[in-house]
């Protein structure tokens, strides 16, 4: 075993580590190059002398050899919805399997914030970018189109962009929803929505009111609740005091659908779901509090998480042309917060 030399008063180099490993430079660039051919000997050897010396690779210079950072940008609007961390956990976790690592920008929902993030991420060299419940404009999908950097879009859809998307199949999810108030003998079904300037929000809305005119139902009252806790607060508040209030209400997330619960029970005194059954949707990990038992449908993130990850990659090691667009349907988590049909007593359907 080589003795460990005295700590150098310079920056350590992988010539030094080849060196000292008795391996060419060439090697030792292998070896801390994801997805580079190495024996696991070659490997064994090169990072017991990088550890012995106290090296470490320079990422960032390598990235201007190789035209690679492997660094994955990832824009998100906002964290409120528990949602988005958990998928941006697992995204992470995706991403760093493959030998990338994610630089993540807050945005606000303004064209001038998402704007400005973009600019900056382009501006870190990174191989490609995944944009979470952010719209995106055609003069800045054209910004990244011409420099290179693939785009893809979770859980939001931007159509005439030609930009790879995936999200859950919010269309079908929403008239699933339908079909289960429906079959529980729901006759007043109300639907307050997500933010109806995107996808998610018109997609899960447009689903619930096919599902409900398919069965001859009219939706009975509804509320844009923009993805926002105290706006959908507020729309439940309004339709449970009107003079005819619904006996359920879809709630576009479980994000607001919580905050309705809240309200209905502790401010309003109304039994859920004994006066008014309450259906969210995405199944954040607070939805299966006993405080809630929220009946909602699932979004698959774990596969969301694995085919944007194998759609953007593709793009970016392979020259996959872009636009992919990918729905992948999740179930129906049932619980206590709705009336369930009497015949249909399971878990999860």
């Amino acid at each position: 075993m080589p003795k460990r030399p005295e700590k150098p008063d310079r920056k350590v180099t992988s010539v030094d580590v080849a060196r000292h490993a008795g391996v060419s430079q060439s090697a030792v660039s292998r070896v801390f190059t994801p997805g580079a051919s190495v024996s696991k000997k070659m490997a064994e050897r090169v990072r017991e002398a990088a550890d012995q010396l106290g090296y470490r690779p320079n990422v960032l210079a390598r990235s201007l050899i190789t035209g690679r950072s492997r660094i994955i940008g990832l824009v998100v609007a906002y964290l409120d919805n528990p949602f988005y961390p958990d998928a941006l956990e697992k995204l992470s976790a995706a991403l760093q399997a493959r030998g990338y690592h994610i630089l993540v920008f807050l945005a606000g929902n303004s064209d001038e914030d998402v704007d400005s993030v973009i600019q900056d991420l382009l501006d870190y060299q990174v191989d490609g970018i995944i944009a979470a419940s952010i719209n995106l404009s055609g003069e800045l999908t054209d910004l990244c189109r011409a420099a290179g950097i693939p785009v893809m879009l979770f859980n939001r859809g931007i159509s005439g962009l030609g930009l790879s998307a995936v999200t859950s199949a919010n269309e079908i999810g929403g008239a699933r929803v339908a079909e289960f108030l429906i079959d529980g003998g729901h006759k007043k079904i109300a639907h307050i929505s997500g933010w109806l300037g995107a996808s998610t929000g018109r997609d899960r809305r447009a689903g619930f009111i096919a599902g409900l005119e398919k069965a001859g139902m009219p939706l009975h009252a509804e509320a844009d609740g923009g993805f926002d806790r105290a706006t959908a607060a507020s729309a439940a508040r309004a339709m449970m005091d009107s003079a005819d209030p619904p006996d359920a209400i879809f709630v576009g997330n479980d994000h607001m659908a919580l905050a309705v619960i809240d309200t209905l029970r502790f401010e309003m005194g109304v039994d859920v779901p004994g006066t008014v059954s309450i259906v969210g949707y995405d199944d954040v990990p607070n939805a299966a509090w006993p405080a809630y038992d929220l009946t909602t449908l699932r979004q698959p993130v774990n596969r969301m998480v694995s085919s944007a990850v194998d759609t953007l990659l593709a793009e970016i090691e392979e020259g996959r042309t872009p636009g992919t667009i990918t729905e992948i349907q999740g179930n129906l988590v049932l619980r206590s917060s709705a009336r369930h049909p009497k015949a249909k007593g399971q878990t999860s359907i």
